[in-house]
């Protein structure tokens, strides 16, 4: 019987916030992918749009932003490495946001992709997966340097390619050197079966 790992640190949190369109969807998979199992990805739009179908408005007193944040601390509390990546406005999300980190016994980083609407609404228009947004409402969503101020925050600017992102998200979080904390990269037959076993490396299956 496996005995539980107690002494263990604690996992890693990563949020990676910015406006639609600033590619922080596509960095979240890619640093998951790299990481490989171990690590749970939250996507704003999946937990908000399908599992609550609520609207991202004030006006509804909405209960996405404690639904997103109580669901990446059960996944920290599990020993998965969270990345949590969103719009996460700070009008709505701050307050649970600075709660989640604050609460955390393990090491946070938070990063925010610093892109103009231009270039925001340019990158949207060549979205692999298509969606059903006007720039107009684009504009009308956009937030300028919408930080969360935090100790640390990292801005990613703009000319910034993917690849940059992916390794300064990775680096700077402290991924790349995390180890698994979940029982299938420890005690699964079929990971213990793959060369590689790096943290950073991708796993497909």
């Amino acid at each position: 019987m496996d005995k539980p790992h107690t002494t263990d640190p604690a996992p890693t949190l990563v949020i990676i916030r910015g406006n639609s369109g600033s590619g922080k969807t596509t960095a979240a998979r890619e640093v998951r992918r790299r990481y490989g199992r171990g690590a749970a990805l939250l996507e704003q739009d999946y937990l908000r749009r399908t599992m609550l179908r609520e609207h991202d408005s004030t006006h509804i007193d909405p209960v996405a932003p404690t639904f997103i944040t109580a669901t990446a601390r059960t996944a920290l509390d599990l020993g998965y490495h969270v990345i949590l990546e969103g719009i996460l406005h700070t009008e709505r999300y701050a307050a649970v946001l600075h709660q989640l980190i604050d609460n955390h016994p393990g090491p946070a980083a938070v990063f925010y992709l610093d892109v103009s609407i231009d270039e925001t609404i340019r990158r949207h228009l060549k979205r692999d997966e298509p969606i059903p947004v006007t720039a107009d409402e684009m504009r009308r969503w956009y937030t300028h340097r919408d930080l969360l101020n935090v100790p640390g925050e990292t801005i990613i600017p703009e000319p910034h390619t993917l690849e940059q992102t992916v390794t300064t998200i990775l680096h700077s979080s402290g991924l790349t050197s995390a180890t698994p904390r979940t029982p299938c990269p420890r005690r699964c037959r079929h990971c213990a079966r793959k060369a590689d076993t790096s943290p950073a490396a991708a796993t497909t299956s």
